[in-house]
């Protein structure tokens, strides 16, 4: 299995990635969507994506948190005693971190997929299962985006099924197909990815 970056460094990943937003809202009392874009836009996700082991083995969550807040204003560094208790807020944060590097998809893509209110939503179901049920229900959210992301690209154009498998030269059946998740558009041969993204007027990475 192919994944972001070695294994080895994936527990301290979650680690970090969770005590650093339980201590956005436990500590310096963020609202964690809030925060969460401020990750977002900072070079953290980036470097934590690229297995980038200054970042992910060599600073703990608090000093995450705390960089990402004061390159916004200015705070002082506070104490933090740490419990055995978990917040909802540190799951999603081991949870995003799993997720990112079992999936090689950005941050940015994933909360794409599953929002930090989305997140809180998914917290009460899945926080006691194992981590691969959550894997499992995200693949499915992405699954479904992809099917609604092509039918919109079609709508866009202005095209019914039939029109877009005429124009692209592929059956009009291949087309809902896709549309309906029984083939996957990643499988698809190049060339009916490129006749597809000239007939939709868009890129290749728009329909993948």
């Amino acid at each position: 299995m192919i994944c972001s970056y070695n294994e080895n460094l994936l527990y301290k990943a979650q680690i970090s990635m969770a005590h650093m937003l339980d201590i956005a809202v436990g500590l310096y009392g963020y609202d964690l969507e809030e925060f969460y874009d401020m990750f977002l836009s900072s070079d953290y996700p980036a470097r934590i994506e690229r297995g980038e082991s200054t970042v992910i083995a060599g600073m703990s969550g608090h000093e995450m948190a705390y960089d990402i807040i004061s390159a916004h204003r200015d705070i002082e560094l506070r104490g933090n005693d740490f419990t055995v208790d978990r917040s909802p807020e540190y799951w999603i944060g081991w949870s995003l971190s799993y997720y990112q590097w079992v999936s090689l998809k950005t941050f940015r893509r994933i909360n794409e997929l599953v929002s930090i209110p989305s997140m809180y939503g998914m917290y009460p179901k899945y926080h006691e299962m194992d981590i691969s049920q959550f894997v499992d229900r995200v693949n499915e959210i992405d699954e479904e985006h992809s099917k609604q992301a092509f039918k919109r690209l079609r709508k866009y154009a202005g095209l019914s099924q039939k029109e877009l498998a005429d124009k692209a030269g592929i059956p009009v059946r291949t087309i809902q197909q896709y549309e309906q998740g029984q083939k996957n558009l990643a499988h698809a041969r190049a060339d009916v990815v490129v006749r597809l993204s000239k007939a939709l007027y868009c890129n290749v990475e728009d329909i993948l």
